[in-house]
């Protein structure tokens, strides 16, 4: 049997998008930074994004796939619906280089997040930027990129705010100021207060006014008691944030 031509193809500097379907392995092979264009549709024309319209079984080996197998898969004999599939389903490779850089901006962003979202409790100062990664990585703090930088902010933030810990943090408070008839306040005030890290003013008349620094994390908390308490009477407004 003759061998089929152009069944090996060589391709340089590719960004992969693998999917296993039907038990076989199939990929394509795109330009880098394209993938996540076209996933968003920022780009929509899969020229822009494929460096060559062909299904493959391995990109590096330039390893074409057959028809039949591609077709009996995913169900059409049409390339480009099982393409856009692989695009917008299958998982993008990174290589060794890619991911390192990846990783090393990753934890770049999430120290910077943290810099900027917390204080030196015995200072009220922020610590750089430098000083967390350092800590970090003393910490064997490991950052995963396939997890939000913010979701990680906030995990580094509570091991750093542990007693023990050698650099640390609190949350950098909001201030607020909550307003409500007086008769509702003398019900629920006690439960309000309770949620605040300091109380700067609290004036009681007919209707009740207190300005006070709170924890982010406490927002959502204060708000849906005051206004689940007062029905809709209440009011909490953000003033700004104090280290």
């Amino acid at each position: 049997m003759n061998k089929q031509p152009g069944t090996q193809i060589k391709l340089t500097n590719v960004s992969i998008v693998r999917m296993k379907k039907g038990g076989k392995r199939f990929e394509i092979a795109c330009y880098q930074n394209k993938v996540s264009e076209f996933r968003s549709g920022v780009e929509t024309d899969l020229s822009e994004v494929l460096q060559i319209e062909q299904v493959f079984t391995n990109v590096p080996k330039g390893l074409v796939a057959k028809k039949d197998d591609w077709a009996k898969c995913f169900a059409t004999d049409d390339m480009a619906k099982v393409i856009e599939e692989i695009l917008r389903k299958g998982e993008l490779q990174i290589n060794n280089l890619e991911r390192s850089h990846q990783l090393s901006s990753l934890n770049r962003e999430i120290a910077t997040m943290v810099s900027e979202m917390t204080v030196d409790p015995t200072t009220n100062r922020k610590h750089t930027v430098g000083m967390i990664e350092k800590t970090m990585s003393d910490l064997g703090f490991s950052v995963r990129a396939d997890r939000p930088a913010k979701a990680q902010a906030l995990d580094l933030i509570k091991k750093l705010s542990d007693e023990d810990s050698k650099l640390p943090v609190r949350r950098v408070r909001m201030r607020v100021r909550i307003t409500m008839p007086g008769k509702d306040a003398k019900r629920i005030k006690e439960k309000v207060i309770a949620e605040a890290e300091e109380v700067e003013e609290d004036e009681m008349g007919a209707e009740w006014e207190a300005i006070v620094q709170i924890n982010p994390g406490a927002f959502r908390t204060i708000t849906d008691l005051v206004n689940n308490e007062t029905k809709g009477k209440g009011r909490v407004e953000v003033m700004g944030s104090v280290a």
